[in-house]
């Protein structure tokens, strides 16, 4: 579904990325790990079409979408939840959804706010709430569902564990995982390669199962493995060389079809 071919991107003359080829298979989840400034969320920024592409080429579904209008991505199929979630505060759920529907016809609006109220029946009980009265976690499942009104193929999601409960975030894993299993294409940003893995592994307690790992590093290093083996730092492991990885991420842990 989503391919980068050898794509070096960042700010202006700033390059916050280099050479990174990944291929994400429709209906999987991939994790991008490493600490900041490693590239991540430049990775995703530059699929939503928002920094400088100075090489290389974005393909969604086989069509060539680098150069496209940031604008046109959503009606592509394609939608992010940011870090820090970004809601409009000072509009209510209701609200902060109609806003997430802006490319879709309004005729699609009350059916995909259903089913938005039934992945977080929470949202359905505070939809006249200004969003910025809520708890962190209540805010994180709004920003999912602001993402989901543009009926995404491909959902994009920015440190979605970042300053929340852990309670909070098995839910709104447990949501996700719904949703991957009903074919939705999942990317999602991590610092801890620690969080992935438990996500992966304790994914009875919190829903979301792995297809693949990818970690940032600076060490300029390539190599391949399955999630399941990823049980200590990439760097101290040793893998056979399975094709090009960007300089930016060095290791792709990915799972086996039979897992």
């Amino acid at each position: 579904m989503l391919r980068l071919e050898n794509l070096s991107c960042g700010y202006g003359a700033i390059r916050a990325v280099e050479d990174l080829s990944i291929d994400v298979p429709a209906g999987s989840a991939l994790a991008l790990l490493g600490p900041n400034g490693a590239g991540k969320t430049s990775t995703i920024m530059a699929i939503m079409g928002q920094t400088t592409i100075h090489a290389g080429r974005i393909l969604f579904e086989g069509s060539d979408i680098t150069q496209k209008p940031a604008v046109t991505r959503g009606a592509l199929g394609i939608a992010l939840v940011p870090e820090g979630r970004r809601l409009f505060s000072e509009l209510t759920v209701e609200e902060n959804l109609t806003v997430g529907g802006y490319c879709r016809s309004v005729g699609h609006d009350s059916i995909n706010r259903e089913r938005v109220y039934d992945l977080f029946p929470r949202l359905y009980e505070r939809r006249k709430q200004l969003a910025g009265s809520m708890s962190g976690g209540e805010q994180q499942m709004l920003a999912i569902g602001r993402a989901l009104m543009a009926e995404p193929k491909l959902l994009l999601i920015d440190e979605l564990s970042l300053g929340l409960m852990p309670k909070m975030v098995d839910l709104c894993f447990q949501a996700i995982e719904q949703l991957r299993r009903g074919g939705l294409t999942l990317v999602l940003v991590e610092q801890s390669t620690a969080c992935a893995l438990e996500i992966d592994r304790k994914r009875v307690r919190s829903g979301l199962r792995l297809d693949g790992i990818l970690r940032a590093s600076r060490d300029r290093a390539c190599g391949y493995g399955l999630v399941r083996e990823l049980s200590e730092p990439p760097a101290a492991r040793s893998y056979g060389a399975a094709g090009e990885v960007m300089s930016n991420f060095d290791f792709v842990f990915k799972r086996e079809s039979c897992t």
